[in-house]
Parts: structure tokens; C-alpha cells; sequence
């Protein structure tokens, strides 16, 4: 893993300014896809910062700078999570609009989950079936904010899942990131990066949130009051993150997630709104920012 190339670590700081206020939030897309809802990987139609591009700068903090940028590249992954009770997995895209398709290996309300843009869709289960006359899915949208913004639904849930948020927070101001070794993950070998931060510090580097989304991201990552949190990151050989694990203990609870994300080498991923004639319109519905 050492030969890799090396560009200006000017290059690559000067597009992660200028490219990452549009990450990680979803919130600021302002309308759902015409038709069905769906976002799909594609090939993009104007060119996108290099992947490959490294900072000379190959101290832990500059490799997570270039991490950063390579997640914000990457636009989207599979998923593989499990946050305290919850578990699940499926494609999360984190760029250019918001998308998630979740199915949970954990008992749930509901066993799958959809998200495209602003639209959220639950169900897929023989039990919403039976509660909605036989179809299968209940889609709903949540209240505007105070500015009549409309919301991401389950963002609370994207937000601990986003990578580039992960990475945002690690590479924060005040930040001592180190390297911890390489380790054999699967069938590759990868870095293994610490930082040390807090709750307040991880919600307040995500500048591109919203007040509330930061609010319910920095009660999600502290249970029982807890004032230290821990970043472990694996990088492979492209400075993509492949595992995301935040710990940390309050008085009376503990912090411990754990996200794997693969198929991050342009495999097809989708997040497709199920028919409408299997779907039922249940309106506006309140989701908790916290919720999982």
C-alpha cells in the first residue's frame, strides 16, 4: 500500500472546500423525482474529482482529508449496519440527493425502509399488507421546518450511516488523528486510523446540516450523557472507507456502532419507490430526528 500516487495536497484540500458543502445532508435537495421515485448509479455526465488523487500530505490527518474526498467521489455504497438495537443493510447514496433502501435484520416497526429524497416508504411485510387491505407499502413525506424546508425522512438514521459526515467529524478542527496499524480485512489489507472526539465536536463539524439534524445527531451519539466518543476507520488501498466503528460510555448508557460499506467500485446500486398500486399515501408524518 505504499506506491500510490501522490498529487498536491493544495489540489485536493481546494476541492474538498469547494465539494463537500453539498454532502452528507440530503436535506437541501428540494424535489422528489418526477414519476416513481428511484436513484440509481449512473455515469456522470461531467467530470467528478479524481478518486485517485492523494495528498502528498500522507500524515493521518492528510489521508483522511484524501478519504474524504474519495467517499465524496464514491456518491454511494452498500451499507451493512448495526447502531445499538438496529441492524440492517442495503445501498445508502449520500450524493447528489438522498436515498436509502434498507431491509433490517432486527425486529422493526417495519421490516423495510425506503427512502428517495423527501419521500419515505415502510413495509414490504405481510403485516402492513394486513393492516393496509392487502398493499404492502405506506409512503409519507414529514412536516417542513420552520423555514418551510422540506426535510429528509429518517435523516437521524442516514446521518449516523453517511461516511463523508464520519470523515468530516474526523478530520475537524482540533482533531489528532492516528495511525493505529494495517490489518487484514476479508481479503485485503487496510489502515487502521483513531480519533478521539466528542458528541458536541461530530455534530458541530456538519456545518451542511440543518440546527435540528446536528441537535439529534449529537443526542444519537451520546446515550447517557457520554463526553468522549471514539473513531475507528479502516481504509483500503483507494482511501475509501470500508468499516466506520464510534464508541464511547456515558453514565448510564454506552455508544457502539458499528458500519461496513462495500461495493464502492462502481457496482450497480438503486433505491427504487415500490408501484403505487402496492403503495398507500398515509400523508404527513412526524419522524423523530433520532429515529432508527
Amino acid at each position: 500500500m505504499a506506491a500510490r500516487q501522490r498529487l498536491a495536497a493544495v489540489a485536493v484540500v481546494a476541492l474538498l472546500t469547494s465539494g463537500l458543502s453539498g454532502c452528507g445532508g440530503g436535506g437541501e435537495t428540494s424535489a422528489t423525482p418526477s414519476g416513481s421515485p428511484s436513484l440509481s448509479t449512473a455515469s456522470p455526465s461531467t467530470a467528478s474529482p479524481s478518486a485517485q488523487a492523494k495528498p502528498t500530505d500522507r500524515s493521518p490527518h492528510g489521508v483522511l482529508l484524501s478519504a474524504q474526498l474519495a467517499m465524496q467521489t464514491a456518491r454511494r455504497a452498500k451499507v451493512s449496519y448495526r447502531l445499538g438495537p438496529d441492524a440492517g443493510s442495503g445501498p445508502l447514496f449520500w450524493q447528489p440527493k438522498t436515498a436509502l433502501q434498507i431491509k433490517r435484520s432486527t425486529p422493526a416497526e417495519a421490516e423495510q425502509l425506503i427512502v428517495v429524497d423527501t419521500v419515505a416508504y415502510q413495509g414490504g411485510d405481510a403485516a402492513t399488507a394486513a393492516r393496509q387491505g392487502g398493499r404492502h407499502w405506506e409512503r409519507f413525506t414529514v412536516p417542513p421546518d420552520a423555514d418551510g424546508h422540506k426535510e429528509v425522512p429518517y435523516a437521524g438514521l442516514i446521518d449516523l450511516l453517511n461516511p463523508v459526515e464520519a470523515l468530516t467529524a474526523a478530520t475537524a478542527e482540533g482533531t489528532d488523528p492516528v495511525f493505529v496499524g494495517e490489518e487484514k480485512f476479508e481479503d485485503s489489507t487496510v489502515e487502521h486510523y483513531r480519533v478521539a472526539t466528542t458528541a458536541e465536536k461530530y455534530a458541530a463539524a456538519q456545518a451542511q446540516l440543518t440546527a435540528a439534524r446536528r441537535d439529534g445527531l449529537r443526542a444519537a451519539l451520546s446515550p447517557g450523557g457520554s463526553a468522549s466518543l471514539t473513531l475507528d476507520l479502516w481504509l483500503n488501498d483507494k482511501d475509501q472507507l470500508v468499516r466506520l466503528q464510534r464508541t464511547g460510555t456515558g453514565d448510564s448508557g454506552r455508544q457502539d456502532d458499528s458500519v461496513l460499506y462495500t461495493d464502492l467500485a462502481g457496482a450497480l446500486l438503486s433505491a427504487q419507490a415500490p408501484a403505487e398500486s402496492d403503495t398507500v399515501d398515509t400523508g404527513v408524518r412526524t419522524v423523530s430526528p433520532l429515529a432508527r
